[in-house]
Formats: structure tokens, sequence, C-alpha cells
């Protein structure tokens, strides 16, 4: 595992910053890697990120160690934040369709971060981490992400409205979103076949959620090559770290059932005391 880490002592005084706690190890669950950085309170990397190349199939166990192993070469932190690419509920995992396994299937990944971090966990969709960390707060925002497969995620005046699984829906001639303009689809049909997709996607997606901004992010949206209409906008990938930071904030308590209630009482995690936004 090829795993970077240069400048642990600047790291160190920055996480030393009283001013920057919370930490937030972050870590951005794909088809293709794994990635974790670890955030200030702000939502800045104070590490530079680090990633593996996700295994096929990745069953939980094997992903989890590989996450551990990223984490260990990091600076210190208070929580943790995962984007998981399929849908999320409470902290459970519901569907993993780009992971090659079923094993995902109602396994609880937030209780189970919890448990191997010995830190407060908090799980959500990766599309919608990479949209807390892009949308700006008004009217309907949509995000997609194009990468092995589709995230999409959706947001009305900044609140998130959870669920969305556009992936794993027909988009034309019994093909999924997923098998339209995933990784695969662009694969095997070339760069110009694959654009012409996705601007009948977006169509598409404008014609169902009448969307007053949509969002492209994912490793294959540096891949567009025509000219995105005023209300769309592509975005850096690093949102799906980034965003990471914003699990925490109270809004999202409704939405997200985390593992902090399990922790076993007294030490919580390396920095013993159980974190805060405030």
């Amino acid at each position: 595992m090829d795993i970077s880490m240069k400048g642990r002592g600047r790291h160190a005084a920055v996480r030393n910053a009283k001013k920057g706690a919370p930490f937030t190890l972050a870590i951005d669950i794909g088809g293709t890697h794994l990635k974790a950085s670890v955030l200030d309170r702000s939502g800045t990397e104070v590490a530079k990120r680090v990633e593996v190349a996700t295994p096929h199939p990745a069953p939980p166990q094997a992903v989890l160690s590989l996450l551990e192993g990223l984490a260990q070469s990091l600076p210190k932190y208070d929580r943790v934040s995962a984007g998981f690419p399929g849908v999320v509920k409470h902290g459970e995992v519901m569907t993993a369709p780009n992971l090659g396994t079923a094993d995902w299937h109602g396994f609880p990944l937030a209780a189970e971060l919890t448990r191997r971090f010995r830190t407060p966990a908090r799980v959500l969709n990766d599309a919608e981490v990479q949209g807390l960390g892009v949308i700006k707060g008004r009217g309907l925002e949509c995000v997609l992400t194009l990468g092995t497969g589709l995230g999409s995620a959706i947001y009305r005046d900044g609140e998130l409205m959870p669920h969305l699984e556009l992936g794993q829906h027909p988009i034309r001639k019994n093909k999924t979103y997923d098998q339209f303009v995933g990784s695969a689809a662009l694969r095997k049909h070339g760069a110009a076949k694959w654009n012409r997709r996705v601007r009948r996607m977006i169509e598409a997606v404008r014609t169902l959620l009448d969307f007053d901004h949509l969002y492209l992010g994912g490793g294959d949206a540096a891949r567009i090559d025509f000219e995105l209409p005023p209300d769309v906008t592509t975005v850096s990938n690093e949102a799906g770290i980034t965003g990471g930071v914003r699990l925490w904030e109270p809004a999202l308590d409704r939405v997200l059932l985390d593992g902090t209630r399990d922790i076993p009482s007294g030490r919580y995690g390396r920095n013993h005391a159980l974190p805060t936004t405030k």
C-alpha cells in the first residue's frame, strides 16, 4: 500500500492549535479508491490526504482494515465522517452496487467505525457528503458524481433530502444511470459517446427534478468536453473529503443516527472527550 506522509512536524503544529478543534478523520469510500484526510473545524485539510486502491470485491472487513491503515498515517482526530457509495440509513448500509459483494447489505458501518476507531462516527452516501462541501444553500440543488457508478444527492435550501439513488434507476433502453454513464461505459464507448450520454443525462435529471443548480463531481467529471448550461457546474472531487466536517452539524441530526450512543462510557477515542461542533 503506497501511502505518502510529508511534513509531520508542520501537521502536528496545526493539530495542536486549539482553534482548529474538533478534528475530523474524513473518509471517502469509492469503487476505485479509499481516501482519507484530517480536517479542522472549518473543513480545511490539515494533512496530506492518503489513499489506496479499493479491492475487488470489497467486503466490509477488507475495506475496514485498509481504512485503519490509512488512519494510522494521519494526525490525531476527534471524530470520523465517512462517505459510502450506496444507500445509507442511520449509519447502516442498505446497498453497495459498486463494491462487488452483497456482504454490505445491513452492515452497521457507523457503529463499526466507532468501535474500531474508538471515536464517534457518522456515515452518509458519498455523493451526499460531496454535496455538503459544494452547495450554496439556495433553492433546489442537485449533485451527481461520475465515477465507477453515478452518485446522486439533492438539497432544498441547504437541507439534505436523503436517499436519492439515481444510479440504480433506468434512464434509457433498460440501462441504469450506472450502466449509462459509469466508468465502464466510458471505457467501452469512448469519450465522445460518453459525453453525449452525459448531456442526455443532464436533461433527464432536469426534467425529473427541475433543479435550480446541478453540480457534477467525481473523478470522471474532468472528462466532460462540452459547454455546460449556466445552471450546471463541475466541482472538485476534493469535496468528497472536505464535506465530511459538515456531517456533524446539528441540522443533520435528524438524518443521522450516529454511533456515539453506543460508545462505552469513559474515554472517547484518542482525545478522551466527546467532540462538539461548538
